[in-house]
């Protein structure tokens, strides 16, 4: 939890001033690169995220790499520095997905999971993705899941908030009207 509380306060201030400066997309694009270098790369990983590698040897390294790489924003590289310079490359991939929810709110995109009993036609999910859309007055992207235990309908996500049209939820609310009668 104090992992992720840090890995808010960090996206939080990087979204912030990337926000003044023009930067969103950029330096989201960035993090995700570097991450997935980190992800390909398990000897540097390791050497990056090792407690028992020192924090001044980990921010030279990182200064090292990104001085060789063309193309990183200046508040990425201060961002990956800082975290190298502080012991904190682990939350890397918590600031990351933070960063991209925050990004998401700021672009009025929210995503929606549509789970039903059998595998959606491309185009049905996209007309759900359009109505949900009007509904919200947000672009929706759609994540789709296919669970038999719905049996059929639709169970729609987005957020916290979930909208259960399915068969079996209709017959357990139908089930509990009966034992409350009897």
């Amino acid at each position: 939890m104090a992992n992720r509380a840090a890995a808010m306060r960090y996206a939080r201030a990087l979204f912030s001033v990337c926000e003044q400066e023009g930067e969103l997309e950029r330096v989201a694009r960035e993090l995700a690169e570097f991450t997935s270098v980190m992800d390909e790369h398990q000897l540097l990983r390791k050497s990056l995220l090792s407690p028992a590698v020192p924090p001044g040897p980990k921010r030279v390294l990182m200064e090292t790499l990104l001085g060789r790489s063309e193309g990183y924003s200046e508040r990425t590289v201060r961002l990956l520095t800082l975290l190298a310079e502080r012991d904190r490359l682990s939350l890397l991939g918590e600031i990351l997905e933070v960063y991209r929810e925050r990004l998401m709110e700021h672009d009025g995109v929210v995503r929606a999971r549509i789970t039903t009993a059998a595998a959606l036609p491309t185009g049905r999910a996209q007309a759900i993705s359009e109505q949900l859309g009007t509904a919200t007055g947000k672009k929706v992207l759609v994540e789709t899941a296919v669970d038999p235990s719905v049996i059929g309908g639709v169970v729609t996500q987005i957020g916290s908030t979930v909208w259960d049209g399915s068969i079996s939820s209709h017959l357990e609310r139908l089930r509990q009207r009966f034992l409350n009668k009897a």
